[in-house]
């Protein structure tokens, strides 16, 4: 396992990056006691079902712009081979970890993707908040039977954005709707600086027969004359399709190496989050959190057996402990 070349870190970042209500268009569900148990054994075979070997196909169009003068950017199209790991897997909570797996120059290289996890019946949801912050925000108690709350973390385990809904079926097609959530910017956008500044989106996760999609419906915001205004419209299509034909070996070595270490990282965050009422921490457009490059290389370093994982943790911990402030 190597140091992550400059063209693989490219690829993570084209791949990433004051609150309104958000909207709850379902009602609270009504459900017998095997009714909701039935539905919730089909969510979670769903959730787990995201695990796998992929090849993955990012789509990303602006579409409709809200503003006069704004031009929609032209369309972009991506993609990698990507695994996708259950690291935690509880009756009410589901994490599940994505690596990307990049061959370049002959060699094959890992790197730390993004997180999603999963909690069934949440009471509160840790919810972007604007630049550099996160809060929790209570999920209504009327919302919470049977629904589920998905949390994405960025590469190095701090948090992106956060949603609750239902799983449902319609048309025959069974899938997962988030919520509005509040997003911060993706570094495939803010390295070029643009005039919006956070998303305002819907998130749905559906199974295909070949794996399964995550399609986001963005609205860009940005901030005029002191107050939140609509920019433009985007339509993100991610498509996971079932594959074998890469170097899978090379992304299960990388974890066996530093799941230990990322599993102490996590909790270092969420003890954060806990004792701070919140997280909030300074970021930059290249690399996501300032610390996110130094959580990144110690992981490096782990699986290259040059740091040992008491010790990286140890630092890692001292790091978020020390760049996160309170909340209020």
């Amino acid at each position: 396992m190597s140091t992550r070349p400059l063209a693989a870190v490219a690829i993570v970042a084209l791949c990433f990056a004051p609150a309104l209500t958000p909207a709850r268009a379902d009602g609270p569900l009504r459900q017998s006691a095997a009714e909701a148990q039935a539905t919730k054994a089909a969510d979670r075979a769903e959730i787990l079902a995201m695990a796998g070997h992929y090849r993955v196909r990012f789509d990303m169009q602006e579409t409709t712009p809200w503003q006069a003068d704004y031009v929609p950017l032209e369309r972009q199209i991506s993609g990698g081979n990507e695994v996708v790991r259950v690291v935690e897997d509880r009756p009410d909570h589901i994490a599940l970890q994505h690596l990307l797996v990049v061959s370049a120059g002959g060699q094959t290289h890992v790197i730390k993707h993004w997180r999603q996890d999963w909690d069934y019946q949440p009471s509160r949801v840790l919810v972007y908040a604007g630049p550099g912050k996160w809060v929790w925000e209570a999920v209504p108690e009327r919302m919470r039977a049977g629904r589920w709350s998905q949390t994405v973390y960025q590469v190095d385990d701090s948090p992106r954005y956060a949603g609750w809904g239902q799983f449902e079926t319609q048309g025959g097609i069974r899938r997962w709707r988030s919520n509005w959530t509040w997003r911060p910017v993706a570094r495939r956008d803010a390295v070029r600086h643009p005039v919006y500044d956070r998303y305002y989106a819907i998130n749905r996760h559906q199974p295909t027969p070949t794996g399964w999609i995550h399609w986001q419906d963005n609205l860009k915001m940005g901030l005029k004359q002191g107050r939140l205004v609509p920019i433009v419209q985007e339509s993100v299509l991610n498509t996971y399709q079932r594959a074998e034909d890469f170097d899978t070996k090379a992304a299960d070595a990388y974890w066996t190496k530093t799941q230990d270490y990322w599993a102490r990282v996590r909790a270092a965050w969420a003890k954060a989050a806990d004792s701070k009422g919140g997280i909030a921490i300074a970021e930059e457009a290249e690399t996501g959190t300032v610390i996110s490059a130094r959580l990144l290389n110690i992981g490096d370093d782990i699986a290259a057996g040059k740091t040992l994982v008491d010790a990286g943790a140890a630092e890692a911990a001292a790091l978020i402990e020390r760049s996160t402030g309170r909340i209020g």
